[in-house]
């Protein structure tokens, strides 16, 4: 679980996938976690519940479920390395709809050499969907792991009517 500089705010937003923790604070998002998530941050007792905080995230993940919003448009606030946030930066970079290798992502930004170092960093993403790590996937077009289960993965990826991935048979 990530750790937070300060208490946040969170609240719960329902969807396909079933109610998501949406957490941040003044500055924006730092936390989306999908309900199946391994390794799931919880709200500590220092975390402040309400709903109604955050209210264009809510809107726009809502949009973005009925197929009405390609691109958001939120401030976000996510905490990681230097390195971590320049593969989330790059993430954002990958159009609805397209997906990119993780060897593809680590040339974007510059670092041909570090894919596994991309994938880890892509894994450690704190805002699953607003920065889209699901539509990282194998060379081979195969589904590698996610946060929230290879399913859901499929699920976002279908969603965005992405074609032509497979799951890795393991």
């Amino acid at each position: 679980m990530p750790k937070f500089d300060t208490p946040l705010t969170y609240g719960y937003l329902d969807s396909p996938l079933g109610p998501l923790l949406v957490a941040g604070d003044k500055d924006g998002l730092q936390l989306i976690c999908f309900p199946t998530e391994r390794n799931a941050a919880l709200p500590t007792d220092e975390w402040q519940r309400d709903d109604a905080f955050f209210p264009d995230a809510f809107a726009q993940l809502s949009a973005y479920f009925t197929g009405e919003l390609r691109e958001f448009d939120l401030s976000l606030n996510p905490g990681g390395t230097a390195f971590q946030k320049s593969v989330w930066t790059a993430l954002l970079e990958i159009p609805f709809g397209q997906t990119m290798s993780y060897g593809g992502l680590a040339a974007h930004i510059g670092r041909p050499k570090v894919s596994r170092a991309v994938g880890a960093a892509n894994g450690a993403n704190p805002l699953p969907i607003v920065v889209p790590c699901h539509r990282v996937i194998g060379a081979d077009k195969s589904l590698t792991g996610f946060g929230g289960g290879i399913e859901i993965k499929q699920f976002l990826l279908d969603h965005e009517g992405v074609k032509g991935t497979q799951r890795l048979l393991i």
